[in-house]
C-alpha cells in the first residue's frame, strides 16, 4: 500500500509518501490541477491511502480520489496541530506529520458527509445567503424612508407603503439607488420563494426532518439543516456533545479552583446556530414552560444570553427526539414519566412523621 500525507493549499499541495512494501519514501510539490492529476492517475490500480487536514477548496481533489477509488482520510486540523512537537512549521513538515500520524495509526480522522448531503447543504446555504442579501436591501430602503420622514416598519412592504416609498421626490442618484434596490428586491423574492419550496420538498422526503418538525417552532428549514449538519445521531453520546458541536457552549479557561467562562465558542455551523436561535424564539412564544424559563433567564442574564440558552435547549431536545425516534408528544410523555418517577423516589426517601 502507498500512504500519502498531503499538506493541501488552493494553488498546490506538498506530499510525503511511503510504499509500505518497499519502504520507498518520496516528497513532492504538486501544482494544481495538472501536476496533481498526472501524479495520482499514474497510481491508478494500486492500493493508495491519502490523508489531509479538513479544509475548503478541495472538492475537485476529493472527486479525483473517489474516481480513482483511493481511500481518503480527512483529519481534524486542530488535533493535528496539537500533535506537533517542533516549533518550526513548513509545508514539508506538515506533510511529514500527517504521514507519520497515519503510519502510527494516530491520525484524528473525522466523519465526512456524503455527496448528496453536501449538495443539499448548498441548497440551504444558497437560500440563507439570499435572505441575508434581501435583508440588507430592505434595511437600506427602510433607511431611505426614514430620511424622508416615513416610519412604518413592516407596513413599508405592503402595497400602500410601497406606493409611499416610490412617491418621494429624490435627487437623481438617490432616486436611481431607490429604483435599483426595489428591482433587486423584486427579483430576490421569487428566488427565495422557489428555494423555500425546494427545501420543503426535501424535508418531506426525510423522515428524521418530519419527526423534528413536530416540535413547536421547528419548520422544514431548521429541521432539514439540523439533520444534514449532524449527519448521524449515533455520532454523539449526549446532548452536551451536540451543544458543543454546534458552538452553543461557553468558552472555558479553568485551572485549579478557579473557573473562567466566556461567551459561546461559535464553533460549528453558523447557519444552524442562527436557525436554532430563530426557532427557539418561536418555541418560547408557543409553549408556556419555555416562556417561563426564558423570562427567568432574561431577568438574570439578559435577553441575548437567554435566547442562546433556549437555542441550546432546543438543540438538545431535537437531538433526543432524533436519537430515540420520538415525535414531540412522545418526548413530552417521556419527560413527564421521568419527572414523576424522580418525584416518587424523593417522596419514598423522605421520613414520615
Amino acid at each position: 500500500m502507498i500512504i500519502i500525507g498531503v499538506d493541501f493549499h488552493p494553488e498546490f499541495q506538498q506530499i510525503a509518501s511511503v510504499d509500505t512494501e518497499t519502504g520507498e519514501f518520496q516528497e513532492k510539490r504538486l501544482a494544481h490541477r495538472e501536476d496533481a492529476e498526472t501524479f495520482y492517475r499514474a497510481l491508478a490500480g494500486q492500493k493508495v491511502r491519502v490523508g489531509m487536514e479538513a479544509s475548503g477548496h478541495a472538492r475537485w481533489f476529493e472527486r479525483l480520489l473517489a474516481e480513482l477509488q483511493f481511500e481518503l482520510w480527512i483529519g481534524d486540523a486542530a488535533e493535528i496541530q496539537s500533535k506537533r512537537v517542533r516549533k518550526q512549521k513548513t509545508d514539508r513538515q506538515d506533510a511529514q506529520l500527517i504521514l507519520r500520524l497515519m503510519l502510527k495509526d494516530d491520525f484524528p480522522q473525522i466523519w465526512v458527509p456524503s455527496w448528496e448531503n453536501r449538495d443539499l447543504r448548498q441548497l440551504l446555504w444558497h437560500r440563507h445567503r439570499m435572505v441575508q442579501v434581501r435583508t440588507r436591501i430592505m434595511n437600506q430602503l427602510q433607511a431611505l424612508a426614514l430620511n424622508e420622514g416615513l416610519r412604518c416598519k413592516k407596513r413599508l412592504w405592503r402595497e400602500h407603503g410601497r406606493r409611499q416609498l416610490e412617491s418621494f421626490r429624490l435627487a437623481p442618484w438617490a432616486s436611481r439607488r431607490r429604483r435599483d434596490l426595489l428591482e433587486l428586491l423584486d427579483r430576490l423574492n421569487p428566488t427565495i420563494a422557489e428555494l423555500s419550496q425546494a427545501i420543503e420538498q426535501e424535508a418531506e422526503k426525510c423522515p428524521e426532518a418530519q419527526r423534528l418538525m413536530t416540535h413547536p417552532g421547528v419548520g422544514p428549514l431548521t429541521a432539514l439543516a439540523f439533520v444534514l449538519i449532524i449527519g448521524k445521531a449515533e455520532r454523539f453520546q449526549c446532548g452536551k456533545q451536540i451543544a458543543s458541536y454546534l458552538g452553543l457552549v461557553p468558552l472555558e479557561k479553568s485551572s485549579g479552583n478557579r473557573r473562567r467562562l466566556g461567551h459561546i465558542t461559535k464553533q460549528g455551523s453558523s447557519m444552524v446556530r442562527f436557525l436554532l436561535v430563530e426557532a427557539a424564539q418561536v418555541t418560547v412564544r408557543s409553549l408556556p414552560e419555555w416562556r417561563r424559563k426564558y423570562v427567568q433567564l432574561m431577568m438574570r442574564r439578559g435577553r441575548k444570553i437567554a435566547k442562546v440558552a433556549m437555542a441550546r435547549r432546543l438543540a438538545v431536545a431535537l437531538y433526543w427526539m432524533w436519537r430515540k425516534g420520538w415525535n414531540y408528544e412522545q418526548s413530552k410523555s417521556s419527560v413527564r414519566t421521568r419527572a414523576s418517577s424522580e418525584q416518587a423516589m424523593v417522596c419514598s426517601r423522605t421520613p414520615s412523621n
